[in-house]
C-alpha cells in the first residue's frame, strides 16, 4: 500500500484568457520546452478570430465539445485472445484526447494553401467548432469502434 497520497496539482491558468483549456493547448502546441513560441502561436490563432467577430474561447469550447470522445476502446487480454472493450472517458482524458487530436490534425494538413502552423491551427479549431475536420473524423472513427465492441463491454474492469 502506498504511504503517500498522490495528490493532483491544480493546473495553471493561461495569463491573458484566463482559462485552463488555453494553457492546455498552449502546452500541447509547445515542441522541445519552447512555452513562449506555442504562446505566440496560440495567441496568433486567438487575435485572428477576434479580427473577425468570433469568440476565440467560444469557439475553443466549441471544438472541445465536438472533439471529445464519450467512449473509447482499451485493449483487455482474457485466456490467449485479446479483446476491445469500450470504456467512458474520464473528464481529464476527454480534454487531453480533444486537444491532442486537434494539434495533430492541424499538424497533418497539407501545406499548398497553409504556410504556418497557426493558420493551420485555426483552420482545424474553426471546422472542429463546426464538427467538421480531421479531429470530429477521428472522433467518429472511435465511437463507432466502441459501438462495434460494445458485446464485449461485460469483461470491463
Amino acid at each position: 500500500m502506498p504511504r503517500h497520497q498522490y495528490k493532483k496539482h491544480p493546473s495553471e491558468k493561461d495569463p491573458v484568457y484566463g482559462s485552463h483549456e488555453v494553457a492546455k493547448l498552449i502546452t500541447y502546441v509547445m515542441k522541445d520546452g519552447k512555452k513562449s513560441i506555442a504562446q505566440k502561436i496560440v495567441y496568433d490563432v486567438f487575435s485572428q478570430m477576434e479580427t473577425e467577430k468570433k469568440d476565440p474561447l467560444k469557439v475553443l469550447a466549441g471544438a472541445i465539445s465536438n472533439v471529445a470522445p464519450n467512449y473509447e476502446v482499451k485493449p483487455k487480454r482474457l485466456g490467449g485472445a485479446s479483446y476491445l472493450v469500450p470504456i467512458e472517458v474520464r473528464r481529464e482524458r476527454r480534454l487531453f484526447l480533444a486537444l491532442n487530436w486537434i494539434v495533430e490534425a492541424a499538424a497533418t494538413r497539407s501545406n499548398k494553401s497553409f504556410h504556418t502552423f497557426s493558420k493551420k491551427l485555426y483552420t482545424e479549431l474553426v471546422e472542429a467548432s463546426e464538427n467538421q475536420g480531421n479531429a470530429v473524423t477521428k472522433r467518429t472513427q472511435t465511437e463507432k469502434l466502441a459501438e462495434a465492441n460494445k458485446a464485449f463491454s461485460h469483461l470491463r474492469w
